[in-house]
């Protein structure tokens, strides 16, 4: 109530110590108050934010939203990009790094298990075993030179 007053007293030219010394409130209270009491803008940049994070189904991070930011014409840095990002409760959800290389489910003919367990073979030259190693390029040992 007294902060109200004192805002009404100052725009008729009395001045804020003296209103806030009369009624005993300190004049950082008083503009703290103030400053509380202002509605908070929207930012333009937050809700550009939030419509590049839509618009990249949840994937991007405050790097790439900087990048497609500046491609809309829209200039801002990498660490307000996060606070707002922070701030709006958007997170980029990760995709997973596991890649399924077998299909087990499928209507092909299957190989009979013709050595069914029985890895020590009554001669030489009667069972032939092999494996199939999956994996990306990066992780393949190179070929043997020679």
């Amino acid at each position: 109530m007294s902060f109200r007053l004192i805002d009404e007293l100052q725009t008729k030219a009395i001045p804020v110590s003296q209103s806030c010394r009369v009624l005993g409130v300190s004049r950082s209270g008083f503009y703290e108050a103030k400053r509380r009491a202002a509605a908070p803008a929207v930012c333009k940049t937050s809700v550009h934010v939030r419509a590049a994070f839509v618009a990249s189904h949840q994937s991007y991070g405050s790097r790439r939203m900087v990048a497609e930011l500046s491609n809309r014409g829209i200039t801002a840095g990498r660490f307000k990009v996060r606070r707002l990002m922070r701030q709006a409760g958007l997170k980029p959800v990760w995709k997973r790094k596991f890649i399924h290389t077998t299909d087990s489910k499928h209507d092909l003919p299957i190989a009979a298990n013709v050595l069914a367990r029985q890895f020590n073979p009554a001669a030489p030259n009667k069972a032939y075993v092999s494996d199939i190693t999956y994996g990306t390029p990066s992780q393949r040992s190179p070929p043997a030179l020679g």
